[in-house]
């Protein structure tokens, strides 16, 4: 098999593993909203999950990067694994002595039951535990395997959430004095969502128990020394990238007044899950370009190249934002079925709008990967961080704007990010964007979309949205009418 077709292959089923599980938690926001008669509950989990992202972040601190690195880099691959197992695992076990030592505290400096603050301990543990086990099936090019444990994760997650709220309490409700109901709590709807997760990670950590029990661990601590270094900034990109992504919904439970917070937080986490088809469509097409973008570095057309792949991905993702946006009243009714979390509707044009500066941010940021900058992308995560943190603070406290303003917010950190990627990048490595056409069709989506949702009269018909989308792919067809002609031909 060629190089090209075996990166093809890879891509393709680590494509799956990554995007899979996002599909899964789309599909969970309906069954969690069915199930959560509160809007305070769906936000007591995703306070506890945002705060679990950066726990994430911390557990790895850029080992899983680093272990890349230096395994490709080092002729001594076993000590490349040993050391980076070692380091985790001792790091883990000090993360859980000290963490379950003071539960309690940290249970009453977030305001969350001690029990679910346990449960995330312990599914943090075992997470962090297969980070380098499955960093080593990645470097040994086993992608079948990586992917088939990822994705039974995920499905062992799914299906207990699916008996744990659906099932487990119609089968303890028929037979009060049966089997089942020895097993059925009433109202631990959210203690059931974590023990779901804590099983599906206590499953993947078993099945790699045997990465620990090998003889002769070593440890290398020049070696570990270099790869602390070399992880840092991994480090420190993540926990930026964890302040622009679900920074906001810790910050409404901490900003907003305390008897509402949970169910605004809850609210807005439900509608934000709208903008996952956005989310979806990012993330197929970076796994699918980055590597093509790699391939290319060498001709002497790839700035070109990249510049048409830029404008198609707008183009899509121009036409997938308006659709989306039209539709957004009939997506949650198939998403999130309870009217409760209808009130932070508000925000889904806004949150699709900030997902797409995000992708087209991923597109321009080519440049400092292909010279070997990956520190800017850094700074860049950095200066995002930073607007995502003062921007809330403004829109939230001082003009009580609640998750509008989170949502603006973060339009306002991805744009940023965007247009510095853009123009730090034509200084270093330019590339040709038609920038007339790009900035044409998002400003037509985006304009399109925000007169369709928020002009209520417009919004109620549809026929204003479906108008709007028919004459904006006519108006592609026609720009690209060349193009999309070669295309249906060689089909």
């Amino acid at each position: 098999m060629s190089s090209n077709r075996r990166l093809l292959k890879q891509t393709l089923i680590y494509g799956i593993a990554t995007v899979l599980p996002r599909v899964m938690s789309f599909l969970l926001v309906g069954l969690h909203t069915s199930y959560m008669p509160k809007p305070e509950m769906y936000g007591e989990i995703t306070i506890l999950l945002a705060y679990m992202i950066f726990f994430n972040v911390i557990l790895s601190y850029g080992m899983e990067t680093a272990f890349f690195r230096f395994y490709h880099k080092e002729e001594n691959k076993k000590e490349v694994i040993s050391t980076s197992t070692v380091s985790v695992f001792w790091s883990t076990i000090l993360f859980l002595c000290v963490a379950l030592l003071f539960q309690k505290s940290l249970a009453g400096l977030l305001n969350i039951d001690k029990e679910y603050i346990n449960y995330a301990i312990w599914i943090l543990a075992f997470d962090a535990l297969v980070i380098i086990p499955f960093s080593k099936l990645r470097a040994e090019q086993r992608p079948i395997r990586y992917s088939v444990l990822k994705i039974s994760n995920v499905l062992i997650y799914l299906l207990l959430n699916v008996f744990l709220l659906a099932i487990l309490p119609k089968l303890a409700q028929a037979n009060p004095q049966g089997f089942w109901s020895s097993f059925y709590v009433e109202d631990y709807q959210i203690g059931y969502v974590f023990l779901s997760n804590l099983m599906a990670s206590l499953f993947t950590f078993v099945l790699f128990m045997p990465h620990y029990f090998q003889p002769n661990w070593f440890f290398n601590n020049e070696l570990w020394k270099k790869m602390l270094h070399y992880g840092w900034p991994i480090l420190f990109a993540g926990l930026a990238f964890g302040i622009n992504e679900h920074l906001d919904k810790i910050l409404l439970s901490e900003w907003l007044d305390p008897a509402t917070a949970k169910a605004a937080v809850g609210a807005y986490s439900a509608c934000y899950k709208i903008g996952l088809f956005m989310v979806l469509f990012r993330t197929a097409y970076t796994l699918g370009i980055e590597p093509f973008f790699f391939s290319q570095a060498g001709n002497t057309n790839a700035p070109q190249t990249y510049a048409t792949i830029t404008k198609y991905f707008v183009i899509l993702g121009s036409l997938i934002l308006l659709v989306v946006v039209v539709f957004a009243d009939v997506v949650k009714i198939l998403l999130v079925r309870d009217q409760q979390y209808w009130e932070a509707m508000s925000i889904v044009p806004l949150i699709i709008i900030a997902n797409f500066f995000l992708g087209i941010y991923t597109s321009l940021s080519v440049w400092y990967k292909l010279i070997d900058k990956t520190i800017i992308g850094a700074y860049i995560s950095a200066i995002g961080a930073f607007i995502t943190l003062s921007m809330n603070y403004i829109l939230i406290v001082k003009f009580n704007l609640s998750y509008l303003g989170s949502a603006i917010a973060t339009i306002c950190a991805y744009g940023s990010m965007m247009v510095i990627s853009y123009y730090l990048g034509r200084e270093k490595y330019p590339i040709p964007f038609e920038m007339k056409k790009i900035l044409t069709y998002l400003f037509a989506s985006i304009t399109l979309a925000c007169i369709s949702f928020y002009v209520t009269e417009l919004r109620e018909t549809f026929v204003f949205g479906i108008l709007a989308i028919i004459g904006f792919s006519y108006y592609i067809y026609k720009n690209e009418k060349e193009v999309i002609l070669k295309l249906i031909k060689r089909k």
